[in-house]
């Protein structure tokens, strides 16, 4: 049964306001890559590919070239999907067929699809206590916006039951987010409200450790990436820091073991953030967690604005993991074309319900795919 390739872009588009520290975003485009034997065409595997503008090393027409050059490869030939259980039977096969990715999102998008078909074509990839109905807790993120837009959106979601949110600093005047931490804390004083920060590297290093100085009286347990990457004060901030620092940004474009060993221990962090969509892929991540524990350095996994078929694939990546702190895997339901998914968010944790069944028509609607009429 030959396997057969196609993928196509779909631009989600966002149901609110959306406001980075790089911008505002109406909307952002992903690229669906569909896996299938050729015998069985109605049996696919998906993966999204899922690039940020700003963030990600390669352009939306690299990911297209090269997803067409896959295509092209795969459907040009006669290969045949051998049993895959894991990870690195995985790769060992693509390299055997001469598959690879020198994109991180594409990277992304071929290990779900292929790992997606190998297990039946149903969107499950791992077989976890995650798709068992075991929850997984996330933290709720607030989006940049007004004071009172903010403070909104801190009131819901402790309302909905969040333990952990997490804000982004560095897009408004300090003194503003300073006041909106004191409104935490002061409102909800009597709840064990764990507040995490994310610079976006929005910080001068001249006057970082001034800035988190003064933080620490909130009670912050972590801050991504306050200043830029690349920036030899943040082996200086992690060592003097009141706050534990995480890295993000700092780990984009990292490759090989002995360079991200050596980055960890040259940095010395107290937490890593990772985003398969942007630091490799889900292999790529597994050796980032795998050099983390090594050097005990916290971690936690992020999506990275993808739809509900990216962020059921990191979800259940993060599954196969004991999980100790809140991840950030809460961004399902912010697209108006988001696909129905058996995902859902409840009291502060990620669900996975089995009744609930995907409805892909965003991407082909012409079938009804798992959907009654």
């Amino acid at each position: 049964m030959p396997l057969r390739c196609s993928f196509q872009k779909h631009v989600l588009e966002f149901n609110f306001d959306a406001r980075t520290s790089r911008g505002s975003m109406k909307n952002r485009a992903s690229w669906f890559l569909k896996i299938w034997n050729e015998s069985d065409p109605e049996v696919f595997g998906l993966g999204e590919s899922a690039p940020l503008a700003g963030l990600s090393k390669e352009t939306a027409e690299e990911v297209e070239e090269e997803l067409t050059q896959m295509q092209a490869t795969i459907n040009d030939s006669n290969f045949e999907l051998p049993g895959i259980s894991d990870l690195s039977d995985l790769y060992n096969y693509l390299s055997k067929i001469g598959i690879s990715s020198t994109y991180s999102s594409n990277r992304f998008a071929i290990e779900t699809a292929f790992l997606d078909l190998a297990n039946g074509g149903k969107r499950l990839l791992f077989d976890t206590d995650f798709i068992k109905g075991k929850s997984i807790p996330i933290n709720g993120l607030i989006w940049i916006g007004g004071m009172d837009k903010v403070l909104q959106q801190i009131d819901i979601k402790i309302k909905d039951g969040f333990k952990c949110i997490k804000l982004k600093v560095g897009g408004h005047d300090f003194e503003k987010e300073c006041d909106i931490l004191q409104y935490i804390r002061r409102k909800y004083f009597r709840e064990d409200i764990v507040v995490r920060l994310d610079a976006n590297g929005a910080f001068k290093p001249e006057d970082a450790l001034y800035k988190l100085n003064l933080l620490t009286r909130f009670n912050i347990h972590s801050i991504e990436q306050p200043i830029k990457p690349n920036n030899p004060m943040m082996e200086e901030l992690c060592a003097k820091s009141p706050i534990s620092i995480a890295l993000d940004e700092e780990l984009l474009g990292v490759e090989g073991i002995e360079s991200r060993r050596a980055l960890l221990g040259r940095i010395k962090p107290q937490y890593i953030i990772l985003k398969p969509s942007l630091h490799g892929g889900l292999k790529s991540s597994a050796e980032w967690i795998k050099l983390a524990d090594e050097a005990k350095v916290g971690w936690w996994l992020t999506s990275s604005l993808e739809s509900t078929i990216g962020l059921n694939a990191i979800a259940q990546f993060a599954s196969t993991y004991p999980i100790e702190l809140p991840q950030g895997l809460g961004t399902g339901m912010i697209y108006e074309n988001n696909f129905q998914s058996p995902l859902t968010v409840k009291d502060s944790a990620l669900e996975y319900k089995p009744q609930l069944e995907w409805d892909l028509r965003h991407l082909y609607p012409r079938e009804s795919l798992y959907i009654d009429e």
